[in-house]
């Protein structure tokens, strides 16, 4: 058990952290392990409530593939990859945007005002707030490349932000589904890493906090010592362009440089199988995991 002393000290250590991010927005990117254990579920939510609690403003986008996946079993419906995305079928995308929308996105909302903070569940489509289009995969056949069209899968095309600026000053939590709407009113099943992205440029927010199922950024996943605490945006760049980074990883350094270019100060590649991952980045003077930054 922690003396009282050593619990003073550790809220002391976290004062210049809540003076530094009181009233900024932060953007937490859910998912994985997060999502599904639930022991690890309520901690995340307990962070995310005691952010609120001290000033900051959270913004939370969620993932979803596994529940995705699960509920196409259950209907009998196989599910096929092209290049890590997922083929998305009219009937596909259906699902994805109940089990995004009407589920997943309901019970973090439901969470988080159990705990007396007051959150509101929201779909891309809501208010317009994120535009997409359709994208292609991409398929290598040995040097040659081509693109293939696999159905309801977008990327953002615009954010607006008007609806989350609202929420956010009438001190709600947006929770956002990453459902994006096309020019036609048609749905895009979304990565959400990527629409966490965009929307943490979008607002300016002083943080994107990526939770992720690995301690963050490694050059040789292998060596446990190649460990990289700081990557510049320079750095992770050339680490994609010459195969250090692989995998996984590429679409989580990929969306931090994406948030970096569009407006957010910081970016965060944290381990989100560790309980209280995000107080632990937030309010601590060693943090967590990987920061991509400028």
């Amino acid at each position: 058990m922690f003396a009282a002393n050593d619990k003073a000290a550790i809220l002391v250590e976290a004062l210049p952290y809540i003076q530094e991010f009181y009233g900024k927005t932060v953007v937490i990117k859910y998912g994985g392990n997060a999502m599904i254990n639930e022991e690890l579920k309520e901690k995340v939510m307990q962070d995310v409530a005691l952010m609120k609690y001290v000033g900051i403003q959270p913004v939370i986008v969620h993932g979803g593939g596994p529940e995705i996946t699960g509920f196409l079993g259950k209907v009998g419906k196989e599910t096929e990859f092209i290049s890590g995305l997922r083929v998305t079928d009219e009937e596909t995308v259906e699902i994805a945007e109940m089990v995004l929308d009407g589920k997943i996105n309901s019970d973090i909302v439901t969470l988080l005002n159990r705990r007396g903070v007051s959150a509101v569940g929201l779909s891309g489509k809501d208010a317009n707030l994120i535009r997409a289009q359709k994208k292609l995969a991409t398929v290598y056949e040995g040097e040659e490349s081509r693109k293939v069209d696999i159905g309801y899968v977008g990327q953002v095309e615009r954010i607006d932000t008007r609806l989350l600026q609202d929420l956010i000053a009438h001190d709600y939590i947006p929770v956002i589904a990453p459902i994006g709407v096309g020019a036609d009113g048609e749905s895009y099943n979304i990565n959400a890493d990527y629409v966490a992205a965009e929307i943490a440029g979008a607002l300016g927010a002083e943080k994107l906090l990526l939770l992720t199922d690995v301690e963050g950024v490694y050059k040789d996943y292998e060596d446990k010592s190649s460990f990289i605490s700081t990557l510049t945006a320079a750095e992770a760049r050339r680490y994609i362009e010459d195969g250090t980074l692989t995998g996984g990883m590429i679409p989580k350094v990929e969306a931090c440089l994406r948030a970096l270019d569009a407006g957010a100060a910081k970016t965060h590649i944290i381990d989100g199988r560790l309980g209280h991952s995000i107080i632990l980045e937030i309010f601590t003077s060693a943090g967590i995991g990987t920061q991509v930054v400028k």
